[in-house]
């Protein structure tokens, strides 16, 4: 047992009444005696217990020598955590570590209710824990007062910076006072987080603990490459294979999350779902659905299960290829937490194989390359845990003893033992079958050596031995590539790309080499239509097509038959026609006759004349238009005529007295002409 004299005695007690037997070595390394009082730049993995380590680190400087707070005031510590979910993990983890001191710990957590907050903060709390924004928030608006301020703790430091929150976290240092002690933790320690550590701590102390070394070592690794369309399938395979108590998959956007969430449901998977884009009542209910039983699979993204500790978590599934390798270990770092054993299973398509090894490579981690479980491998995992079930081993209860010999002498032994499996296999899902694949499938190859051109050249494929050929109906003109047509041969045909020779691309169809030895399981599997996808079939041929054959040209379309119609195709003679510009004479039409003028004129003679106007009468002049109009002269300067108006008596003003026209408005007011144009502006004068 160790012996926890170095540590508080109020939180000694804490942990012997958790359990704590051993502390973990990053948890030593923090109570150790040379590092009271100082600053700490500690990188442990993940899991490894750092919560309870800067706990026991923080103990000393805030805990009075009474063993018990005080009354609640200004905040004397402060933890700042990345997400929300590992911020109120954070607050739990300690609030059973302080129960022994009477501590007040309080959160302030984006996403939850900012006044109940506030007043929290206003009654006075001992230790502080919340997201890099909130704090900022509160900081800002005066309800979190840091002049008290002892001991500043930053929790996944690395994920912090990642995540943009760097702004936040010089705001907050610099609000705190000077004398204070700043702990970082952090999974890794890049030159960020060394720079980050050299402007805000004095005379740190660099913890790395022994274990940091070794990765993962409770975390079995494995790599299950898949055709690309199986990649759902292998998961519900693995979900089913492992029937773990509970188990999250990785995806790499919120989309996959939705997707993939639906999918599982749909199987009858106990699933929940855990992104960005749910609210923070969302995210609590899916967490403690997986703490309760209520859900056995997590389906998330990278920065929602960033931190989040859930218990008995025994298997992670990544859906999608994570990023970089840290963010693979971080994954993989939800399980195997403890001391407790879990696995990590990576679903690699043939197109990322190279992209899966460069992973595993930078981490650190030499996984088992295997082929996911297939459905009869599921279905014998099924079967044995049906022979271990306790309830075929329980002694049969007095209760139990009537019911039980009814049903013997009613149904038999042997029928009711196959109603019991029926209802056992019936509960689960079933399993996929999957394209079967390589393990050498997309493994990276070795670069040819350009410098020896003996080397470079590509080997030729050897003999293919005994084949049968098939002609497919489609060609080159229906754009058939060999990249979209092998693996529809593969997954209709069940077989796989090495038991697919030569392909042989023509206009109007394809020629495509079997192997012999998968004749039958590809006929077996086609039908006995031949039939692929989207109206493709296959027929097969006696023996090797005749490649040197001109190519068969798609046939004519035969003539429409439509009572007395041409024939399609038949088309009247060029020279039938009349030649082109031949336009009919303009003499040969009719002349133009009016419909009530008597007899038509001639079209030369359509011209109006004066005699069609005025008759026999003389036509007039224009002066002998009107006797009242002058002519259209112009008129001459100065002189009037008849077209002028007559001019507007002169305005006198109404008589009055003395008073002048227009109501008689002192000078100065109005121009002569008496409208308002004339007004003059008035001087601004201020009153008084």
């Amino acid at each position: 047992m160790t012996d926890f004299d170095a540590i508080v005695p109020a939180i000694a007690e804490a942990l012997r009444k958790r359990g704590y037997e051993t502390l973990t070595p990053v948890q030593q390394a923090m109570i150790d005696p040379d590092l009271e009082g100082r600053d700490a730049l500690v990188s442990a993995q993940t899991g490894s217990g750092k919560t309870v380590a800067f706990g026991l680190a923080m103990a000393p400087t805030i805990i009075p020598d009474s063993g018990r707070f005080d009354r609640a005031g200004t905040p004397l510590a402060l933890a700042i955590a990345p997400t929300r979910e590992l911020a109120m993990q954070v607050k739990r983890e300690l609030e059973w570590l302080y129960a022994e001191t009477g501590a007040i710990i309080g959160s302030c957590v984006g996403g939850m209710d900012i006044r109940n907050e506030r007043r929290a903060l206003e009654r006075g709390a001992h230790i502080v824990v919340g997201t890099p924004g909130r704090l900022r928030d509160h900081i800002t608006r005066g309800a979190l007062d840091l002049s008290q301020m002892r001991v500043v703790v930053l929790d996944e430091a690395d994920e912090m910076l990642d995540l943009g929150f760097r702004e936040d976290l010089e705001f907050i240092l610099e609000e705190s006072p000077d004398d204070r002690r700043t702990l970082m933790f952090s999974a890794t320690v890049p030159r960020s987080i060394a720079d980050l550590a050299k402007s805000y701590q004095r005379d740190a102390r660099r913890i790395e603990t022994v274990s940091e070394k070794k990765q993962h070592v409770d975390i079995e690794y494995r790599a299950l490459p898949v055709a690309n369309p199986d990649r759902e399938n292998a998961i519900i395979n693995v979900l089913r294979f492992y029937e773990a108590r509970n188990a999250i998959v990785f995806c790499s956007t919120r989309a996959a999350v939705n997707h993939l969430t639906a999918r599982l449901h749909n199987r009858g998977f106990s699933v929940v779902a855990l992104s960005g884009e749910l609210s923070q009542n969302e995210r609590t209910h899916a967490l403690q659905a997986m703490r309760d039983g209520r859900a056995r699979v997590c389906i998330a993204t990278d920065v929602a299960a960033r931190g989040i500790d859930l218990p008995g978590l025994e298997l992670v599934i990544h859906a999608d290829l994570p990023t970089n390798s840290e963010t693979l270990l971080h994954r993989s770092g939800r399980t195997g937490r403890a001391g407790n054993k879990g696995v990590s299973a990576l679903i690699v398509p043939n197109s990322g194989r190279r992209k899966a090894e460069r992973l595993l490579a930078g981490a650190n981690v030499r996984p088992t390359w295997a082929l996911p479980p297939s459905a009869d491998e599921v279905q014998a995992r099924d079967d044995e845990r049906l022979m271990a079930d306790p309830s075929l081993t329980e002694a049969i209860s007095e209760d139990e003893a009537q019911m039980v010999e009814a049903l013997i002498a009613t149904h038999g032994a042997e029928q009711v033992a196959a109603a019991f499996l029926r209802l056992q296999r019936g509960n689960r899902s079933a399993p996929e079958d999957l394209i079967p694949v390589s393990l050498d499938a997309g493994k990276a190859r070795k670069e040819p050596d350009y410098a020896n051109p003996s080397n470079a050249a590509t080997k030729p494929r050897g003999d293919f031995g005994p084949s049968v050929w098939f002609s497919v109906s489609v060609g080159r003109r229906q754009n058939a590539e060999p990249r979209w047509l092998i693996p529809m041969l593969c997954r209709n045909g069940n077989i796989t790309k090495n038991e697919i020779g030569a392909i042989k691309m023509q206009p109007e169809e394809t020629f495509v080499e079997i192997a012999e030895s998968a004749l039958d399981t590809f006929l077996g599997a086609l039908g006995p239509n031949k039939a692929l996808e989207r109206g493709i079939t296959l027929a097969q041929l006696p023996g090797m097509p005749d490649f040197s054959a001109p190519p068969k040209e798609r046939a004519p379309r035969p003539p429409r038959e439509n009572g007395d119609r041409k024939p399609y195709g038949e088309k009247k003679a060029y020279g039938d026609k009349k030649p082109f510009g031949e336009k009919k004479q303009f003499g040969d039409k009719k002349p133009y006759a009016r419909k009530d003028d008597g007899p038509a004129r001639p079209r030369d003679a359509m011209a109006v004349t004066d005699a069609d106007v005025w008759g026999d009468a003389p036509k007039p002049k224009r002066s002998d238009w009107s006797d009242d109009k002058p002519s259209f002269k112009k008129k001459p300067k100065g002189a009037s005529n008849a077209w002028d108006k007559p001019a507007k008596p002169e305005w006198t003003g109404k008589p009055n007295g003395d008073k002048p026209a227009f109501g008689g408005k002192p000078k100065g007011k109005f121009d002569d002409r008496g409208g308002s144009g004339g007004r003059k502006k008035k001087s601004f004068k201020p009153k008084g």
